[in-house]
């Protein structure tokens, strides 16, 4: 796998992920939507496969689950990055368009479409799941 490399808007914060993703998802969260005004591309991967260079800063809220939600963002320029859920510590969601090549990563599904507006263009040819899908399981080497 090639390292993938990231960065706020400002370049305050860059990152590296030294792990393939495990999961890439389309998210239609109330709190995605109200991050990004839309649906948020993201990857998942393991929490040590991501090194961070910079200090974000953190927001804590708690989800309909009742589980604790860090989302990590630059002090600067605002840029959401990282989220952290208090249930799947081993894991990091990665918002996609901060990688230096987001094309280098295609979404497999459409994740909580049940909150999706009407006018979501939601691309038919990947799997719709209406709410929290099961988390992937981490490669083991």
């Amino acid at each position: 796998m090639s390292n993938k490399t990231g960065q706020c808007l400002c370049g305050a914060i860059r990152y590296q992920i030294t792990e393939e993703p495990l999961a890439t998802r389309v998210c239609w969260c109330h709190d995605c939507q109200r991050i990004a005004s839309n649906g948020t591309v993201n990857i998942m991967v393991p929490t040590g496969a991501l090194h961070i260079q910079g200090e974000p800063q953190t927001f804590v809220s708690v989800a309909d689950s009742g589980n604790r939600i860090t989302r990590r963002f630059c002090p600067q320029c605002g840029s959401h990055l990282f989220a952290n859920s208090s249930a799947r510590p081993q894991f990091t969601v990665v918002r996609v368009g901060t990688l230096d090549d987001p094309s280098s990563i295609k979404p497999t599904m459409n994740i909580w479409t049940v909150s999706a507006p009407s006018w979501a263009c939601l691309d038919t040819q990947l799997e719709n799941v209406a709410q929290q899908p099961v988390p992937p399981q981490a490669v083991t080497q």
